[in-house]
Order: structure tokens, then sequence, then C-alpha cells
């Protein structure tokens, strides 16, 4: 194994150190050790973390100044993409590492401490994680109770904070707090707190690590927050902190298309072989109508990620603020890590009672993608913020119809025109929030298929781009005929009564 210095590591073109990552991962997880050893167990092994990060990968996320590559969206995907077709969890590692951490500390971290930080990064192979959730607070981030209080010259955080990938192994977190008001209240807006767990007056206490069910090599748990940390480790916002907290948030949704890459041409690539190999009555699987219609859709999955690959490797880049993209970021995380678990059921679906083996990467697939569609956002939260979004910029811009409304946003104006049978309706009055997300749904999907429109102009290959739009076009027309047909059912909270099967037999 040849380790890449810093300065080696900045000549190199980004082709050539991907390959040399992945001949690496090919190494330590098929060569030196098993891969479907350690993905059943708690963390990853020290040897094969040691050699991944001796490839210096998160350099990617380092700006040229300070040792890195330049922190260039397109490499950090490649790289993203490039873990994620062998494991969910080291795409997941990265991610943390270069969306919640080192992109943030690059763009606001305070001049006085950033190159200490990248230097432990590119040197001593350090990682960094982010911290918001909490117990009694998980989706509703912003009543979050940690607060921070100044104290001469440094900040003392106190709090509980729970669900942070990579608890007790991060060297740094970024940390969210609430300021006190001189009435005792909390102030509405959010700090955040560069913390270093080297630091004895930074160390986070782990109380307690979760069992998680998938996911196995991230640890996962609670946290007892009780530090103080110097005034030069707060982020310095361009306005408040809240907008900065949203401007990383969507910035790490834009950058999801990364770690969905990967994992669904890996899913695709798996089921192909699995049709074209396996033999039913004398034909390959790959002959039936409904076997073809199933690797239809993982193509099209796959050439729609591509699409929100080139949109934010364009885009996302952290000369943008992006706290305002609510409804593309949501869209891209949303819409993507539900075609992740969908590729993952299909592949078990197509392989059968071999894919309900623990060790076939569909099982794993299932169970460690599951979690992208709850953490950052539940997608039904953020399918109902989709919608209730657009639904306002209708209203501001007096524009009942919901295919003329789209057919001139700047998100969906270049797709618009393939779904417009689909499309051409009134949307009149509040509306309930079953049917805000099946809108949001809708929305997220044609937001998308403007990116692979774009893919397309720019020479993507066209018969995926062509069928890909065509399973888009039916999926819009599933989801909204649901939105159309939606009753107000209610649920039975006390149903005991009168309910039990066996009296009436």
């Amino acid at each position: 194994m040849v380790e890449l210095d810093v300065q080696q590591d900045q000549q190199i073109s980004i082709e050539e150190k991907l390959q040399h990552f992945k001949s690496v991962l090919k190494n330590v997880f098929y060569e030196r050790d098993d891969i479907q050893k350690f993905t059943q167990q708690r963390g990853f092994p020290a040897l094969v973390l040691r050699e991944i990060m001796a490839t210096n990968p998160l350099s990617v996320a380092i700006p040229t100044a300070y040792g890195g590559r330049g922190c260039k969206v397109r490499e950090c995907l490649g790289m993203l993409e490039a873990a994620s077709y062998e494991s969910l969890p080291l795409t997941l590692t990265f991610g943390i590492n270069i969306a919640l951490f080192l992109e943030p500390v690059a763009k606001y971290g305070q001049e006085s401490i950033k190159q200490g930080i990248f230097d432990r990064f590119l040197k001593e192979r350090n990682m960094g994680g982010l911290m918001i959730t909490e117990p009694d607070y998980g989706s509703d981030a912003l009543n979050m109770k940690t607060t921070n209080v100044k104290v001469g010259d440094q900040y003392h955080i106190k709090g509980v904070k729970h669900w942070q990938g990579l608890t007790g192994l991060a060297d740094y977190w970024i940390m969210t707090s609430r300021c006190p008001k001189e009435n005792g209240d909390l102030g509405r807006d959010i700090d955040l707190f560069i913390t270093d767990e080297q630091d004895p007056d930074q160390r986070i206490i782990v109380e307690e690590y979760f069992n998680g069910l998938g996911l196995y090599p991230i640890p996962y748990g609670r946290n007892r927050v009780d530090i103080k940390v110097p005034q030069s480790h707060k982020l310095v916002p361009e306005s408040t902190g809240l907008k900065l907290l949203m401007d990383l948030l969507h910035r790490s949704r834009y950058q999801f298309a990364g770690m969905g890459m990967g994992f669904l041409q890996r899913m695709m690539d798996e089921a192909i072989k699995h049709v074209t190999h396996r033999y039913v009555g004398g034909k390959p699987l790959m002959a039936l109508d409904q076997v073809k219609y199933q690797i239809s859709k993982m193509q099209s999955a796959f050439t729609i990620c591509s699409g929100m690959c080139a949109r934010s490797a364009a885009y996302s880049g952290i000369d943008n603020n992006l706290a305002g993209d609510i409804v593309e970021a949501n869209s891209i995380k949303a819409y993507l890590t539900d075609l992740m678990q969908e590729s993952a059921q299909t592949l078990v679906q197509l392989c059968g009672s071999s894919g309900y083996k623990l060790e076939n990467i569909g099982a794993r697939g299932i169970i460690d993608s599951r979690p992208f569609q709850i953490f950052e956002g539940s997608n039904e939260m953020l399918y109902t913020q989709i919608g209730d979004m657009v639904l306002k910029l209708m209203k501001r811009k007096k524009m009942p119809n919901f295919y003329e409304f789209l057919a001139q946003y700047d998100l969906t104006k270049q797709a618009v025109e393939h779904f417009k049978k689909a499309l051409n309706f009134t949307i009149d009055g509040p509306l309930p929030q079953r049917k805000v997300i099946e809108l949001g749904r809708a929305i997220s999907r044609i937001v998308c298929s403007n990116h692979v429109v774009q893919i397309g102009a720019k020479g993507f290959r066209p018969d995926l781009v062509r069928d890909c739009l065509k399973m888009i076009n039916h999926d819009i027309n599933m989801l909204l005929a649901s939105y159309r047909h939606h009753t107000a059912v209610e649920p039975t909270i006390d149903y005991h009564c009168d309910s039990a099967w066996l009296s009436f037999s």
C-alpha cells in the first residue's frame, strides 16, 4: 500500500486519486480482510480504517491554501461515489466529515484555527462531525436546549446530544447551541462552535452507545456536553446562525447525490449480473417482462442520480449560500434516498432466497439505506416542506394552475413539458398534510427530472435519459392519482371494542 503525502496528493489528478483509492478498498475489503465480516460488527477494524485514511480521502474537502485539493464539489462527489459502491457506512463516514464539518469550517471558521485543524486531517487522519439532535428535540431542532454562555473569552456549552454519527470516534465536532436571554429564555438564533477532543476542557462524554439496526461500522450514541471553548472556535455566520445552519444542511443534502451514486450503480450491477446468469425454465430471468421493468427502474434511478451529481457539482460549492434552497435540496435528499431503498429492495427480490442472506449486498443495502430516509430530516417532513413552499409561491404569484406555475418555475421549467397532461389542474384552498406530502413527492420528481434533462443536453446517454423520463412520468401520474383520491380517513384509537374476529366466527 502506497501512502499519499500532502504534496503528492495535490499534484495528481482526481482520476488518479480515485483509481488509487479504489485499489486500496479492493485490497482491504477483499484481500487483506473480509467486508462481509466487519459489516456485521461494530466499528471499522483499525487496520482497515488506517489504510483507507492513508489515501487522504478527505483532502478533497480542504482548500488548497491549507494543503488540500481545493474543496471542489466534483471531487468530493467522486470520492463519495467510489466509497459507496463498496460500503454505505464508509461513504456516510466521508459524507459526515466533508459536508457536516470540513466544508463549514472552510467557509465559516475563523482564520486563526483553520490551518491547525486542516493539518490534523491531512497528517494525523483526524475526523469531525456535527452535533444537532437532542433526545427531546429530534426534528424540532430549533427548540434545542443546549446552551452557551460567554465567560470572559470562552463559551461554556452545556446540554445533551444524541444520534450523532461518529460518536466517540470523531476528533472534532461542530456543536450547535442557543444563548440564554436576560429573562432566562433561550434566544431564537443558533450558535455553532468547533470542539476539539484533544483539549480536556472540550472533551465530550459518551454516556451510551446505541445498538443501531444498520450502519454497524459507524458508532452512534448519547453525549453529555459540559465544555468550555475559546471565542476563536465560534463559526462566523454571514448573517445569522440559523441561516448558517440551513446553508450547511442544504449543502449536505445536495451532496447526498455522491453517497447515492455508487450505491445505486452497485445495486444495478449486482441485479444485472444475477438476472443474466440465473436461468429458470431454460431462460435467463432477464427474459421475463417484469424483470426487465425492475431493471429499467434501477437504471432510471442511476440516471436520476447522475443528473443530481452534475447539478450538485456545478452549484453546491461553498462559494454559494444555499440557505434558501429548501425545495431543491429537499427534493434531492428525499427522492434520492427513496430510490436507494427501492433499489436495494428490488435487488433482494430479484435474488430470491439468496437475497435474504445477511451477507447479500442487497440485504445489507436495505438495512443500511433505511436511515438515509430518516436522518437530516425524515422524508415525510421534507416532502411537506417542499409542498408547502411551492403552494406559498403559487399563492404569491396568483397562479393556481399547477402546470402553469411549474412551467415558469426555475427548478422545473426545462422538464415540465414531459408531464403536462398530468400537471394541468388547479389547486384550490388549503390542503390536508397528507395531500401536501403527495404534492411534495410529485414536485421532487419534477425538480430532479430537470437535472436529467440538463445532463442529457450535455451528452449523457440519450436512451437512458429517454427511458428515465418515461419512468418519472409514470411515477408522477401515480402520485397525482393518489393526491386526487385521498380520503379523510381518521384512525380509531380505542379500537378494541367489537373488533376481535374470534367473536364473529
